[in-house]
């Protein structure tokens, strides 16, 4: 596997085209890291590294994973604070609402056409959300003990008038746009998915302060090592799962159009076993947050605090988990999984579709019987998914029980879903240019 990914890294290199767009988007990444360290106007800089070097790890909390996605912007207060999480929280709101608004439901129907106008909305309420979640970290940020949980952490802004803080709104926010002009700019001129290799990025560099962050914390390197190897086990396992797929096969009928005979062939419908990716860790997450956000806010710095306050400190704080915390978020992730399958997979479109061109699945009926089949197949692989996102989403939880990790353990949860995810498809998407090359070689 090494040497079939070396091989193609090499090959792809030699390809000057393709050269050419591995280094550009090479070059679209050191910029938005370069970014991710420029400190927005009217921050202490100097404060701030204080503050994050006795800050607690809440990367299980929303601010966590916003920083995660970031790549530990966030909490540095820099330009690119927001990174790519509005644009993300933009990108399911619109999916979502494909099923609610019938308009949204139409232009996904109308091709390349309709998905541009989806796009525009989809950058639209981007800003919006920047807008609102960067006025709402700002005020986070006017109260640093609890932002970073470090009690000596008093104040990191130079000024909190109101011009000095519409000015940090509005970086922040043109940080956002940045970011996702820089994505864009990746998927039409450089090599996968922007948005997906720039979140791919952020993750990425935090991985290596996580893995040290063990060993210093443990002090002992076997600990170290067995890590690594578990690791690389996780990953293996990943990369198994999310590569595996049950291919329903599709036949369809031949048919003469004028002179023309149409169809006669064989294919199938790939019904991946993880369907749904990483947004119902996602979604959880961001649900399992707002119990904390709430307790916080009415937290009494004397320690009085209600009874509710204190129970919702206690079961819903993802550097302590308890048994509730562990059976919500798994519930969680199983209800969204389930959710965002059956909104993104309409087998009774799928079937209809079928039909309309001549296509059935050999021993069913076209119809109303292919959509109960496709029903049927889809319910119990889901079912597999689901159980699969749970547990790779409970690996920072069951290290932080075995070897005192953080939530921020590299192995597990949202980040090694992305990293392995965009890393498969980033290198489909250069072997698939490989063979469009060779074929067009081949052929002059």
């Amino acid at each position: 596997m090494e040497d079939h990914l070396l091989s193609a890294f090499t090959r792809a290199f030699k390809t000057p085209d393709l050269r050419r767009k591995l280094l550009f988007t090479l070059s679209i990444v050191v910029l938005f890291r370069l970014g991710s360290f420029v400190p927005t106007p009217n921050v202490d800089y100097n404060a701030v590294q204080t503050c994050i070097a006795g800050a607690r790890d809440d990367a299980g909390s929303f601010l966590g994973m916003a920083n995660l996605f970031s790549g530990g912007a966030l909490l540095q207060l820099s330009i690119f604070a927001l990174g790519i999480m509005p644009y993300i929280t933009a990108s399911i709101i619109v999916q979502l609402l494909t099923v609610v608004i019938p308009r949204f439901e139409a232009l996904k129907k109308e091709g390349q056409q309709g998905q541009a106008k989806m796009t525009q909305y989809t950058r639209y309420l981007t800003i919006a959300l920047a807008v609102l979640q960067s006025a709402t970290f700002i005020t986070f940020a006017r109260n640093p003990s609890q932002l970073f949980g470090n009690a000596s952490c008093t104040n990191i802004l130079y000024r909190e008038s109101l011009p000095s803080i519409l000015i940090m709104v509005l970086t922040m926010t043109a940080g956002t746009g940045l970011i996702m002009w820089l994505g864009e700019l990746i998927t039409d001129k450089g090599v996968g998915n922007g948005m997906s290799m720039l979140i791919f990025t952020s993750i990425l560099a935090t991985f290596p302060g996580a893995l040290w962050g063990i060993q210093q914390r443990e002090g002992r390197w076997d600990i170290f090592f067995l890590v690594i190897l578990i690791g690389l086990l996780i990953i293996t396992a990943v990369v198994f799962v999310e590569q595996s797929q049950r291919r329903i096969p599709v036949q369809y009928a031949k048919r003469m159009v004028g002179r023309q005979m149409y169809g006669g062939t064989s294919t199938y419908i790939p019904i991946k076993v993880n369907m749904a990716n990483v947004i119902p860790v996602i979604f959880a997450s961001s649900m399992l947050s707002l119990p904390m956000m709430v307790a916080q806010f009415r937290q009494d710095p004397a320690g009085n605090n209600s009874g509710w306050v204190n129970w919702l400190v206690t079961n819903f704080n993802p550097g302590n988990p308890t048994w509730v915390y562990v059976v919500v978020f798994t519930a969680m992730i199983l209800f969204f999984t389930f959710f965002y399958v059956s909104i993104t997979f309409n087998p009774t479109e799928v079937a209809d579709n079928m039909k309309k061109y001549g296509g059935f699945i050999p021993g069913i009926r076209a119809g109303r019987p292919t959509a109960e089949y496709l029903n049927y197949v889809l319910s119990r692989i889901t079912v597999a998914g689901a159980i699969y996102l749970a547990l790779v989403s409970l690996i920072p939880i069951i290290a932080l029980v075995l070897i005192g990790a953080t939530q921020s353990f590299p192995f597990g949860g949202t980040s090694i879903l992305i990293m392995v995810g965009v890393g498969l498809e980033t290198v489909k998407q250069i072997e698939s240019q490989l063979q469009q090359r060779h074929y067009e070689g081949f052929l002059r």
